[in-house]
């Protein structure tokens, strides 16, 4: 018996337009357990098939209060918690903590050891975090290359991390008007040099594999758009400011630069386009111009001999910068060998309870790898600021997220929160 195996469908209306079933969207959630949300993000997505239609971004997700707690210590037990904001560039945030002390105390010198060493840290930390953002940016994307040899180099800047004060990532080496010099040898001076020789080329394989790549430009390139003037309402800094061709960078400012900066022959760079593609280059170049503001900075250390090889692993007090607050640190105390048990609980009490700091009020920021990151101090006549408020780069970076992926793909989502370069440990502080 000759049954066909194939039944042909004979519908018995005609297909048209008009008894087509209504696409409804769809609502779902982003997150906050999704490896590309880059922590815990939460996003409510209003989808019409795959085409984003809106974006409800919801945080809080990782409350600490951290600026409450900073409030209830002395100043100086504050530091650590500046690591723990945005802890892909940590050194950067204890930096703008450090600058808002010393301008509450008027002490304050751009050229000294003390700012090279930190503008030399500093400088480590933005290669720290670019190679992150990039490498987990390509990553989302679907680039897995570039992740291997990011983290080789981040390695290496963590363990220039753990040479000058014993931790990896959350250092807490910054001191208000400090910097503990014996720490800083000719050895990791040398190291520094080969590691900027080496990093070159890292750069270089990441640059022939991302920039020319047709995949990668095709998910980046026209994607995630936004004006200058939505850059000026959404209150952007850094690379999200500089690509659609804003020139701000504090370190270039000459009323607001800070460190060592003002030293230093440095660029900065723009795009054109402010998408997804221009903040990717833009990352790029600036690490290569760290690079270059690392060896400038080497250079000045190693011609005026600042740094002497030593074994010493003690934090003694003849190496306390000359500025520092006169009225509680006198010449006593800068001669201080541990010998005499009066003086060494002078200096027990100095840096146990750290400066009582007069009625004043000040607002400092430094050009974080993220954007413009603030720390604004109350002071009150007391040793623990009366008031602090942070002001983090992403925070503000991420609420432009919802204008700018509206229209794009659902996988175009995951590139755009890679491109904004969020944590959330600054975000929910």
């Amino acid at each position: 018996m000759n049954r066909s195996i194939f039944q042909v469908w004979k519908p018995n209306i005609p297909r048209d337009i008009t008894n087509m079933k209504n696409i409804k969207t769809m609502n779902i959630n982003f997150g906050p357990q999704h490896p590309a949300a880059h922590g815990v993000l939460r996003l409510i997505l209003q989808l019409n098939g795959e085409i984003v239609e809106k974006v409800d971004p919801h945080i809080g997700l990782l409350h600490r209060g951290s600026e409450k707690l900073i409030e209830d210590r002395f100043y100086l037990q504050s530091i650590p918690y500046f690591d723990r904001f945005d802890y892909c560039s940590m050194l950067v945030q204890e930096h703008a903590y450090c600058l808002g002390i010393e301008s509450l105390l008027g002490t304050t010198n751009y050229s000294s050891t003390c700012s090279q060493i930190r503008t030399l840290y500093d400088e480590l930390t933005r290669i720290l975090n670019h190679m992150l953002a990039i490498a987990c940016h390509a990553l989302d994307v679907g680039s897995m290359s570039s992740i291997f040899w990011a983290f080789e180099e981040r390695e290496k800047i963590m363990e220039f991390y753990e040479r000058v004060s014993g931790a990896r990532m959350h250092a807490a080496f910054y001191r208000p008007n400090y910097t503990n010099l014996d720490s800083i040898s000719q050895h990791l001076i040398e190291d520094i040099l080969d590691f900027t020789r080496n990093c070159f080329t890292t750069l270089n394989e990441m640059h022939n594999i991302l920039t020319f790549n047709k995949i990668w430009k095709h998910r980046l390139v026209n994607i995630g758009i936004f004006n200058y003037q939505t850059c000026l309402d959404y209150c952007l800094t850094g690379v999200m400011a500089r690509s659609v061709g804003i020139k701000r960078d504090l370190r270039l400012s000459k009323l607001e630069s800070y460190a060592n900066y003002y030293y230093l022959n440095i660029r900065s760079f723009l795009g054109q386009h402010g998408d997804s593609y221009d903040r990717f280059l833009i990352r790029m170049n600036e690490m290569a111009e760290s690079l270059n503001i690392i060896n400038q900075v080497i250079y000045k250390i190693i011609k005026h001999k600042k740094i002497i090889n030593t074994s010493n692993k003690h934090v003694t007090p003849h190496n306390i910068i000359k500025y520092i607050n006169t009225n509680n640190w006198n010449k006593q105390n800068q001669k201080n060998n541990y010998n005499s048990m009066e003086s060494l609980i002078k200096h027990f009490k100095y840096w146990g309870s750290g400066d009582i700091i007069q009625p004043n009020w000040t607002y400092q920021a430094v050009e974080s790898p993220k954007g413009e990151f603030g720390v604004s101090i109350v002071a009150d006549n007391t040793n623990k600021p009366h008031r602090c408020k942070v002001r983090s780069p992403a925070y503000h970076n991420m609420h432009i997220l919802p204008q700018i992926s509206k229209g794009h793909f659902l996988a175009d989502l995951v590139a755009l929160i890679g491109t904004i370069d969020v944590v959330f440990g600054e975000v929910d502080r």
